[in-house]
């Protein structure tokens, strides 16, 4: 069998029982060695097959751990904004946050125009490690005026919507929200972060967000694994 027949027929094999479902959603593939022997192919390869199936969004390569299966894939209904905590409860997932910043700081030049303060006013940023069933899928960066959310800063948000805190602790309701997505690649902080590859993709969500006055009192940065969130809309045409 020459090389390329034989990557071909890992691909094949592999993306067989991946159909099959003989390895679960977030389950960790065999080792290797395991593989080749299994399928008659060298390691080499046999990563040929398995860097086939990365490229497709089958399955992903995690540093020092193996190959994995993609959990299942979020995504936001179109038209809908929803939280990330509301997203998880939606699929059957249990959302998770690990909180790495709380704090208050000068607003820059971007932020207060944003949020339509004074520059250097005081910001409140929030940083999260979000997740669903314990994988990460998000790090999350808010930024809120302190002087409307400072309720936030004693709040747990482990465990919370933020989206919900606000309301409770700070009588503030979001009504919209102008989001913008764009791709990038991972560089080692965030691949770290989410358990990926340096250069996976990721989708990068930019948004501010607006009481039903129009009162801006959200901006947020979320990065998403490629592998892991799909955003979806309705596009109409004029008539």
């Amino acid at each position: 069998m020459t090389t390329t027949r034989a990557a071909e027929h890992a691909y094949e094999q592999l993306a067989h029982h991946l159909r099959v479902g003989r390895f679960a959603a977030g389950a960790r593939l065999p080792g290797e060695r395991e593989l080749s022997e299994e399928l008659g192919v060298s390691r080499a390869t046999l990563r040929a097959g398995l860097g086939r199936l990365e490229s497709e969004g089958q399955v992903h390569r995690s540093a020092q751990r193996g190959w994995f299966v993609p959990r299942q894939v979020i995504g936001e209904p179109p038209s809908t904004l929803q939280t990330f905590s509301e997203m998880a409860h939606a699929r059957g997932l249990r959302p998770t946050a690990r909180v790495l910043r709380q704090e208050v700081r000068p607003a820059t030049m971007d932020e207060a125009d944003k949020l339509r303060i004074a520059p250097a006013s005081p910001v409140i940023q929030i940083d999260r490690l979000r997740g669903m069933d314990g994988t990460p899928v998000c790090f999350d960066v808010v930024v809120l005026p302190e002087h409307r959310a400072a309720g936030l800063l004693e709040a747990d948000l482990t465990d919370a919507s933020l989206y919900d805190e606000l309301r409770s602790r700070c009588g503030i309701a979001i009504h919209r929200s102008a989001y913008t997505l764009t791709a990038a690649l991972a560089d080692a902080d965030l691949a770290r972060l989410l358990e990926t590859t340096v250069g996976a993709a990721v989708l990068v969500g930019d948004e501010v967000a607006y009481t039903s006055d129009g009162t801006p009192v959200l901006i947020g940065f979320n990065k998403y694994r490629g592998d892991a969130y799909r955003f979806a809309a309705d596009l109409y045409r004029p008539v």
